[in-house]
């Protein structure tokens, strides 16, 4: 891909995410694509798996997404992504909350075929954990 084709593609995922369309977001990934995050439990193989991941993010938080930094190298794609949301579905089996968070995430991305064949989400999940009260930190 280009680098204009990428940002194109960029730009479909950023529309797909303001829409929060999981199906959308699942049809830019590889059918065997890979997806490492830490709320996926570390590893989603496969499109379908990619699918649930996005199903289960947007039913627990109703998240919103604001791009703040794209860098493209070659087929590699490294994005900053900040995030709000509120505990509206509850996360790992537990009650909603209804407290809100707010993330920064980074994504690592490797192109192949126009689509994403592997995807590397990096956050700090435990704060997102203490933030929306599934779990409890003493202050420090």
């Amino acid at each position: 891909m280009t680098r204009d084709e990428t940002v194109a593609f960029l730009e479909r995922r950023q529309d797909a995410l303001r829409r929060l369309d999981p199906v959308a977001l699942a049809s830019l990934h590889a059918v065997d694509g890979v997806l490492e995050s830490p709320f996926a439990g570390g590893t989603a193989l496969g499109r379908e798996a990619i699918e649930q991941v996005y199903r289960a993010f947007f039913a627990a938080f109703s998240p919103s997404f604001r791009q703040e930094a794209v860098l493209v190298d070659g087929d590699r794609v490294v994005l900053l992504v900040h995030i709000d949301g509120t505990d509206h579905g509850g996360l790992m089996g537990q009650q909603p909350t209804e407290r809100s968070f707010s993330l920064s995430l980074v994504s690592l991305f490797e192109l192949s075929d126009g689509l994403i064949a592997r995807e590397r989400r990096i956050y700090d999940f435990t704060g997102l954990l203490i933030q929306v009260g599934a779990i409890k930190a003493k202050p420090v």
